[in-house]
């Protein structure tokens, strides 16, 4: 059965960020150097979050944050393939900043006090598990995967509408100690899903 996930939302969100692409390379722009980008924007979203706690019109920049995030990270692939700049370097740093990046924003969730520290590590440890799954498809079976639900995109949509929930003062803490069970069992299906992809597709 399919999940439907944001995923298939990428190709046209790539058509969107063509005219982008174009006067980034120009301009003598690296791939390698947007998924350095996107990791320093990550590590500022989460510090974003964090004076948010304190006043929360930060959280409104978090979820704006996140959507250039996703920009960039789908700017350096389309970069790479589109003007040949492929490499093993970018290759292990795009897979590796998307690990580093999720954990710079997410970690933050420890700070609110419904929520156990316990669990938010329980979450980047399987958010990591499950992009190693997606990688391992490609060192197995010659694709990488991306099957959901809660892949890296699905986690980033979730988190940019809890910041919007928490930026318009709509009292959702309460509730992120279940959404983070929610994402959590999502993650593990993800895995089960892209392990499964990957032994069942034939060489």
């Amino acid at each position: 059965m399919k999940v439907p996930t944001t995923y298939d939302l990428k190709p046209a969100f790539q058509r969107m960020l063509l005219p982008v692409l174009g006067r980034l390379r120009k301009a003598g722009v690296t791939p390698n150097a947007l998924t350095w980008m996107a990791i320093v924007l990550s590590g500022g979203l989460g510090y974003a979050f964090v004076l948010g706690l304190e006043h929360r019109t930060w959280f409104f920049a978090v979820a704006a944050g996140l959507l250039l995030r996703m920009a960039l990270n789908a700017l350096d692939g389309m970069m790479a393939r589109q003007f040949h700049m492929t490499s093993k370097a970018g290759a292990i740093l795009n897979e590796l900043g998307d690990v580093v990046s999720d954990a710079l924003v997410l970690w933050p969730l420890a700070l609110l006090p419904e929520v156990h520290v316990g669990w938010v590590a329980a979450l980047l440890w399987m958010s990591a598990v499950n992009e190693c799954a997606g990688v391992l498809g490609s060192a197995i079976g010659g694709n990488r995967r991306y099957e959901g639900p809660m892949g890296k995109s699905d986690r980033t949509l979730v988190w940019g509408v809890f910041c919007l929930l928490l930026g318009a003062g709509i009292p959702v803490q309460g509730h992120a100690q279940t959404g983070l069970y929610v994402v959590l069992a999502g993650l593990c299906w993800s895995t089960f899903r892209r392990v499964r992809a990957t032994l069942n597709k034939k060489p």
